[in-house]
């Protein structure tokens, strides 16, 4: 019999309304990664956090090298030597990377805080793993990118052999994507043991030694990666074949729906414009793709788009309408429907249930409101109908809370409102982060319908596959600049690479417009 580190033995665990996790049977061997697939909702993150003591099942056991293991809570699985890094990060935002990287576990004599032994242990791992941090930098000022290298310390710094990764290249960059496949595979060399939950299949097939699946909840069997490919991965992940590719006819370019001149934005970070003199227009049946590196200007380029934010030169013109310096609502009415890149801050409100976040830009008009009471069956009826269109699955339909969903599902949520919303520009910001290939295939085909109905569409993208299969036009944006035009047919992903680096720039008239 094979010698596992962990076994998760007959795992169930339930939720009002719904079995999150149905018999499971997980082993994971030493030294080796281990991924977990499946679509949004499978039960992935309930499982993993079953095994890092968030949740406790109601059925089955865990073993650790053979031994039957009781994990009340994250210190019991600390103890045990098992860590997590979880997708939505758990850090301290007003304290510094050391602090985040310590924090519970604070070396101390005589009950003084021995912070420069601390810092010294973090720094040696640092170096060691190739994870270079600023140790003194507060949370807050960090990218994401380099919070998870906080995370990841916190687990190599607890001497933790069992690593949980949730979804870690969600919010990532290319480049960092790659840095930290690399990382985990020098983990498992060195005989660490990793669970890595992802929904991306290339990063499986790179990096995986074999991968488990998950279905609604329940089994369905576990592979040796070598020897299956994609498209075996996502049939056992979906129940259905997929389709990688992006089906759509040559686009039918109408009026100018969105025009934006000289738009410049001021950085919160430096003294520099986050955006500067930026013009470009979006016209009606064609997807317009925002393409760059994060960190060059496009959230704070559309957080001026969408009214968030202010900018401090330009104009922009919606469907032959000054919209500069109209409010969020009357850039919503005026036809803007907006999925954002953070679905927490600006997407949803998490305590609401999820009939209540289906409305959240609707409420006030007459079909859901008389005399400034809400009709609450016509929220109801509106709610259903959404959630069987667009398959948001939840526990408890639309009386969820909309916290208790999957990230994949209130993604759903977001996109199904902002779709059937009266709209003649749909600005679309990483629309399938973090969802799973079913998922991807759905929005990809939602956006192209939208297009194919005369609306215009302004996709904001870091993934290069996105940006080169759904785009009509790509503009990439660099150090706050639009630095080149593209036509997704005449160009290549090494082009566009270069232009996304700096390495490479043109000029508009350069390119021949499609159409």
């Amino acid at each position: 019999m094979e010698n596992y580190i962990v076994e998760m033995l007959n795992i169930t665990k339930e939720f009002p309304g719904i079995i999150a996790n149905d018999n499971i049977t997980l082993n994971l061997k030493k030294g080796e990664v281990h991924a977990l697939l499946g679509e949004n909702g499978a039960g992935k993150s309930t499982l993993m956090s079953v095994l890092f003591g968030l949740y406790q099942a109601e059925k089955g056991e865990i073993r650790k090298n053979g031994q039957v293991v009781k994990i009340n809570n994250p210190n019991d699985a600390n103890a045990l030597g098992i860590g997590m890094v979880h997708q939505h990060f758990k850090l301290v935002e007003i304290f510094t990377v050391l602090e985040n990287i310590i924090l519970g576990v604070e070396p101390n004599k005589l009950g003084f805080l021995q912070k420069s032994e601390a810092k010294e242990k973090v720094m040696a791992l640092s170096e060691k793993y190739g994870l270079s941090i600023n140790p003194d930098a507060l949370i807050e000022d960090i990218s994401v990118g380099m919070q998870q290298r906080v995370e990841i310390l916190k687990m190599l710094y607890r001497d933790n052999e069992i690593l949980i990764f949730d979804e870690p290249t969600a919010v990532l960059t290319p480049q960092e994507i790659k840095e930290l496949l690399k990382i985990m595979r020098g983990f498992a060399e060195e005989g660490k043991s990793i669970l890595f939950i992802t929904h991306k299949l290339n990063e499986i097939m790179e990096v995986a030694d074999r991968c488990t699946v998950l279905r609604k909840g329940k089994y369905i069997g576990t592979v040796n990666v070598k020897e299956s490919n994609k498209e075996e991965l996502s049939k056992m992940m979906v129940g259905r074949d997929v389709n990688f590719n992006v089906d759509k006819k040559p686009a039918e370019i109408k009026d100018v729906v969105l025009s934006v001149k000289g738009v410049t934005v001021p950085s919160k970070h430096h003294k520099n414009n986050a955006v500067k003199d930026v013009s470009f227009e979006v016209r009606a049946g064609e997807i317009v793709c925002l393409a760059g590196i994060e960190g060059n200007g496009q959230t704070e380029f559309v957080a001026a788009l969408t009214g968030l934010d202010k900018m401090s030169a330009g104009t922009i013109t919606l469907s032959g309408k000054d919209i500069t310096k109209s409010s969020i609502r009357e850039r919503s009415v005026s036809g803007m429907s907006h999925i954002p890149e953070d679905r927490h801050k600006h997407g949803l409100v998490l305590e609401y249930s999820l009939e209540q976040n289906m409305v959240l830009q609707r409420y006030w008009q007459p079909e859901f409101q008389k005399n400034g009471f809400i009709k609450f069956d016509a929220v109801r009826k509106y709610a259903e109908g959404l959630i069987e269109r667009f398959d948001v699955r939840s526990g408890q339909g639309p009386i969820s809370v909309v916290r208790s969903m999957s990230g994949g599902n209130q993604q759903k949520a977001i996109i199904a409102r902002e779709i059937d919303k009266k709209h003649d520009l749909l600005v679309a910001v990483q629309p399938t982060r973090g969802l799973d290939v079913g998922a991807i295939e759905y929005i990809h085909k939602q956006l192209v319908e939208r297009r194919d109905a005369g609306k215009g569409v302004l996709l904001v993208s870091l993934e290069l596959d996105e940006v080169m299969n759904v785009s009509d036009r790509i503009l990439v944006m660099y150090e706050g600049e639009i630095v080149g035009e593209l036509d997704p047919k005449n160009t290549t992903v090494q082009e566009l690479g270069l232009y996304m680096s700096g390495a490479k720039r043109n000029t508009a008239k350069e390119i021949n417009h499609a159409g």
